[in-house]
């Protein structure tokens, strides 16, 4: 792979929660490169450190240790402000809780990341309804979330994440709280994802059968980045 394709590259990438006499360390020195149209699961058990990777990939987080490169851009020398504006730009971040604001619709609730572009009123509409149809939900533009079913309010959130075309897919759980139904929509609607629009998508899951529509699965153990193909200890 040449460096132009390495979206996130780590290298001995250390996290540390540290609180009066508490002290954890969620991820210990771990190096990764994720490529330009990968779809990467990052399985483990609770506690073994995949989201705290997740969210540091995403800038939501910070670092103790290390370095961590996203999209050409070191993530630890860039300013709040920087980040916010990156990150609306180029991260597309799906929830496990969906993550949508119940007074607004479906189509409100996807606009909401254009409201920071300088797209006006008609192009953001444009682009949330196309957000919405492309995950099957051309038809609930005007629902509120409660009158959505839980893969739906999902679909939502998926929709939200793709509005601003991101390069970088980032999903914590995302058919954590789904029956299998509507698990398997939202996998295929994240395989298309990969496939026809060539995003790049790092998922963490502890659902094998999730991990299953990634092109590639890393394992994490106590903080640690097993080798890759490397399964966890019984």
């Amino acid at each position: 792979m040449t460096t132009e394709e390495t979206v996130i590259q780590a290298r001995a990438l250390t996290k540390e929660f540290v609180r009066d006499e508490f002290h954890v360390i969620a991820l210990q020195d771990v190096d990764i490169d994720i490529h330009k149209g990968e779809f990467v699961a990052l399985m483990g058990p609770s506690g073994s450190g995949k989201s705290t990777l997740l969210h540091l990939i995403a800038a939501m987080d910070y670092a103790t240790g290390g370095e961590i490169r996203v999209l050409g851009e070191n993530l630890r020398a860039m300013s709040d402000g920087e980040i916010a504006r990156w990150r609306n730009h180029n991260v597309g971040f799906i929830f496990q809780q969906f993550n949508l604001i119940p007074v607004l619709t479906a189509l409100e609730n996807v606009e909401l990341p254009l409201k920071l572009t300088n797209l006006n009123k008609q192009e953001r509409n444009d682009h949330a309804t196309t957000a919405l149809k492309l995950v099957g939900l051309g038809d609930r533009l005007g629902h509120f979330p409660r009158q959505l079913s839980g893969g739906q309010e999902q679909r939502v959130a998926i929709a939200r994440a793709i509005v601003t075309d991101p390069a970088l897919i980032l999903a914590d759980e995302p058919t954590g709280n789904l029956d299998a139904a509507s698990a398997q929509e939202v996998l295929s609607i994240l395989s298309r994802l990969n496939k026809e629009y060539g995003k790049t998508i790092v998922m963490v899951t502890h659902d094998a059968h999730a991990a299953r529509s990634a092109t590639k699965v890393r394992h994490l153990e106590k903080g640690a980045l097993l080798p890759e193909g490397q399964l966890p200890a019984d």
